[in-house]
C-alpha cells in the first residue's frame, strides 16, 4: 500500500516583487502548495497581490509575515541588499527559506546566513533554478560521457536591455550591479563545472563599466577564471545590452556544446552540440525551470532529499563574486542595515 501523499508547503511572500509571478506562484499552483501570506512595504500592494494571485492572506510587516506560525516556507525575492537580512531574520524564526540570488550583499554576511542555517536546522537554499533544468543536466551529461572530452574552456554571457534609471538594481546601497544581478547566474554555472574542472575555479582578472550616475555600480562586468585541472573560463554581464542573452558554452577536447538560454531554458530548450561526427540539436523541453526547483526544494523539505544548493554553496558564490569586484576595482557591495 502506498504512503499519504506529502503534505503542501505553506509558503509566505516577502513583498510584492515582479518576478514572484514566474518564480513561485506558478510553479505552487502547479504543485498544489498553499500561497499562505504576503506581506509589502504598503499594504495596498500586499492586499492587490494577494487577490490578484490567491494569497490567502496579507500581513502588514515583513516580521509579522515571519511571525505567522501557519508559515513554515519563506521567499525572499526582494532587493538584493535586503535578501542577507531577511534572510537572517527568517532563520532565526525557524522557517525554510528559499531566496532569489545572491543570499546576501557580501560574503561577510554570506557567512553570517551559512551559519543561522546550521543553527536553525531549517532548508535554505538559493534560487539557481537553472541548475535542476534538463537543459543545464545534459550540458553536465556530456562532460561526464566524455563526448567533449577533457573541458578546456566555459564562457558565459547573461545580458539585458537596461533597467529604469530608479530601479533598484542600480543602486549601491541595495547591492544592485550587473555581477549581482545576472553575472552571479555565469559565474554559478562555471562553478558547478568543477567536477569536470579539477575543482572549483578562481577569478584572475576582470574588467567593469560603471553606470552612469551610479559610482561604484557596475553595469557590465567580464571575469576571467581559472580551473585547477588547467581550463579557463569568462564570465560576461551586461545590465544594459540591447537584447536579451543568456548563453553558456562548454568547450572540450573532442567537441563543444552551447546552451543558447541556460538561465531561461523554458524560453529555449536547445542544447547544439558539435563534434567530429558533426552537429546536432537537442531539445531538452519547455517546462519551466522554476516549477523544476520548487519541486526539488519541496521535496528537500518533505522528503529529505538531497539538494546541489545549500548555504555553504551561497557562500562560495559571494566570495567569487566580492573577487572579481576586486579585481575590477570596484566595492563588494555593503550590507544593508533593516
Amino acid at each position: 500500500m502506498s504512503g499519504s501523499a506529502p503534505q503542501p508547503l505553506r509558503i509566505g511572500i516577502l513583498g510584492a516583487a515582479r518576478i514572484t509571478e514566474r518564480a513561485l506562484v506558478a510553479p505552487a499552483r502547479s504543485c498544489g502548495h498553499r500561497l499562505v501570506a504576503v506581506a509589502a512595504r504598503e499594504r495596498s500592494r500586499a492586499e492587490d497581490f494577494a487577490a490578484a494571485h490567491g494569497v490567502e492572506r496579507t500581513h502588514g510587516s515583513y516580521a509579522e509575515l515571519l511571525a505567522d506560525p501557519d508559515v513554515e516556507v519563506v521567499y525572499n525575492p526582494l532587493a538584493n541588499g535586503l535578501h542577507g537580512p531577511w534572510n537572517l531574520a527568517a532563520l532565526a524564526a525557524g522557517k525554510h527559506v528559499l531566496t532569489e540570488k545572491p543570499s546576501a550583499s557580501n560574503a561577510a554576511e554570506a557567512r553570517e546566513v551559512r551559519e543561522a542555517a546550521m543553527q536553525s536546522g531549517t532548508v535554505f537554499m538559493e534560487a539557481f533554478h537553472y541548475l535542476f533544468h534538463p537543459v543545464t543536466r545534459r550540458l553536465h551529461e556530456l562532460l561526464s560521457s566524455g563526448e567533449l572530452g577533457e573541458l578546456r574552456h566555459a564562457e558565459a554571457l547573461v545580458a539585458i536591455p537596461a533597467p529604469e534609471d530608479g530601479d533598484p538594481r542600480w543602486s549601491l546601497p541595495l547591492a544592485g550591479g550587473a555581477l549581482m544581478d545576472l553575472g552571479c547566474y555565469g559565474l554559478h554555472a562555471l562553478r558547478m563545472l568543477a567536477p569536470w574542472a579539477g575543482g572549483a575555479p578562481r577569478p584572475v582578472a576582470a574588467r567593469a563599466g560603471e553606470r552612469a550616475g551610479a559610482p561604484g555600480v557596475d553595469e557590465w562586468l567580464d571575469a576571467d577564471l581559472a580551473f585547477p585541472g588547467g581550463a579557463t573560463g569568462t564570465a560576461r554581464c551586461h545590465m544594459a545590452y540591447g537584447q536579451l542573452e543568456m548563453s553558456l558554452r562548454i568547450v572540450g577536447s573532442r567537441g563543444e556544446a552551447t546552451a543558447p538560454n541556460f538561465v531561461l531554458p523554458q524560453l529555449d530548450d536547445r542544447v547544439v552540440v558539435r563534434t567530429a561526427d558533426g552537429e546536432r540539436t537537442e531539445h531538452l523541453g519547455t517546462r519551466s525551470s522554476y516549477l523544476h526547483q520548487l519541486e526539488a526544494f519541496a521535496e528537500r523539505v518533505r522528503g529529505g532529499t538531497s539538494l546541489p544548493l545549500g548555504a555553504d554553496d551561497a557562500l562560495e558564490t559571494m566570495r567569487v563574486i566580492d573577487a572579481c569586484y576586486a579585481a575590477a576595482g570596484l566595492p563588494p557591495r555593503p550590507r544593508t542595515a533593516l
